[in-house]
């Protein structure tokens, strides 16, 4: 019975000194593949769904992250001049029921 507070001790510190689950790099490809933004900051309000605010930023864009950050150090920033678009889009009105 004395080696059940060892077990917790230990999955304790694992989980606590486990690295974090976070991406290192953002990258946003173009409707035609070219890379038009790669940054350490992500580009969108990371607490809503992608496909709610990547269409506001880049209109049929891709956004990939990666946790390995090579090539990040050198920022591109060819999003449109607005500014980092935070706002999210407007939920859809509900349709009406044809029943």
């Amino acid at each position: 019975m004395t080696a059940l507070p060892y077990a917790v001790a230990a999955a304790l510190a694992a989980a606590l000194f486990s690295p974090a689950a976070s991406a290192a790099c953002y990258y946003i490809y173009a409707a035609d593949s070219e890379l038009i933004y790669r940054s350490y900051e992500p580009p969108v309000d990371m607490s809503y769904p992608l496909h709610q605010t990547l269409p506001a930023v880049a209109p049929g864009g891709k956004m990939v992250f990666s946790l390995d950050s090579q090539g990040c150090e050198l920022t591109i920033n060819k999003l449109p001049t607005r500014g980092k678009s935070s706002a999210v889009p407007a939920p859809r009105a509900r349709r009406a029921d044809r029943g």
